[in-house]
């Protein structure tokens, strides 16, 4: 079973950069609409929302939801990106089989990474091919 949702949490990595790597830079400031968060800070959410919920729901330390001010441009979000998911695969391993805490965080990932595609959608961009 570990060794599977490593597997899909790689996946889930490649898949997430994939996005990342393929919108423009100067679009990481779009928002399809008014009040709704640009294509960076999404990124951002989701690199912050790992560690959230990696800490609530694998490491069962209650925590607080302060997150830090967004990080800016490409390259650096994608490298705060790479750094959650390598964090999130040290957590797990550490885990001792907290699949629950590891699959709610991959849903948050997933649901966060679809409105992305409405993004990359909006711009021209086809996504990359979803492969699980």
């Amino acid at each position: 079973m570990k060794a599977q949702l490593l597997k899909h949490l790689e996946s889930s990595r490649a898949y997430t950069l994939g996005v990342a790597e393929l919108m423009p830079e100067e679009a990481y400031d779009l928002k399809p609409v008014e009040g709704i968060w640009s294509f960076g800070e999404q990124l951002n959410h989701i690199a912050y929302g790992i560690h959230w919920w990696s800490e609530m729901f694998i490491r069962g330390e209650e925590t607080e939801w302060t997150p830090p001010k967004p990080v800016k441009g490409k390259k650096k979000i994608m490298a705060t990106l790479e750094k959650a998911y390598e964090a999130l695969k040290k957590t797990y391993e550490e885990s001792n089989g907290k699949e629950g805490g590891f699959n709610a965080t991959l849903d948050h990932i997933t649901h966060h990474r679809g409105q992305l595609i409405v993004y990359l959608r909006t711009k021209g961009i086809q996504p990359p091919e979803y492969v699980y």
